[in-house]
C-alpha cells in the first residue's frame, strides 16, 4: 500500500474495521464499567440492556469512523441527559480511552483522530451545572 493509498482510508479502514472497533469498545467498557468512580453508571442495567447499549456503541463508533453500521441510537446529548456527567467524569473517560488506544496499538494518527472525535462530543455527555451561590 502506498502513502496515498493510506491517506485516502477512511478512519474505519485505518483502525482494522469492524472486530477491531468491537474489540476496542469492548476493553473500554470493561474499564468504564470497573473503574470506581465511574461504574455506577452502569448500576442496576440488566445484563440485556448492557448488551443493548453496547451495540449501540459500536454502532455508533463504526458510523461515525466511516465504516458500514447505521447508528439509530438517540444523540448524544439526549442520550446522557440527567446523568450528571461532569468534567471530572470526562476526564476519566478520556484516560481510559486513550489506555485502550495504547493497549491495542493504535497508531498516532488514528488516535488523535479517535480522541479528538470523543473531545468533540463533551459538550453533549459533560452536564453544566449552576455554579453553588455562597
Amino acid at each position: 500500500m502506498t502513502t496515498s493509498d493510506a491517506q485516502d482510508q477512511s478512519l474505519y479502514q485505518r483502525l482494522g474495521g469492524y472486530d477491531a472497533i468491537a474489540a476496542a469498545t469492548d476493553d473500554l467498557l470493561g474499564r468504564l464499567q470497573t473503574d470506581p468512580r465511574l461504574k455506577d453508571f452502569w448500576k442496576g442495567a440488566s445484563a440485556d440492556n448492557r448488551r443493548k447499549a453496547r451495540q449501540l456503541i459500536v454502532d455508533y463508533m463504526v458510523d461515525a469512523a466511516g465504516g458500514p453500521a447505521f447508528y439509530v441510537g438517540r444523540d448524544m446529548k439526549r442520550a446522557h441527559e440527567g446523568m450528571r456527567i461532569d468534567d471530572e467524569d470526562w476526564a476519566v473517560f478520556m484516560r481510559h480511552a486513550a489506555a485502550t488506544l495504547d493497549h491495542f496499538g493504535v497508531p498516532p494518527r488514528e488516535r488523535d483522530d479517535v480522541l479528538g472525535f470523543f473531545t468533540s462530543l463533551k459538550n453533549d455527555v459533560v452536564e453544566v451545572r449552576a455554579p453553588v451561590s455562597a
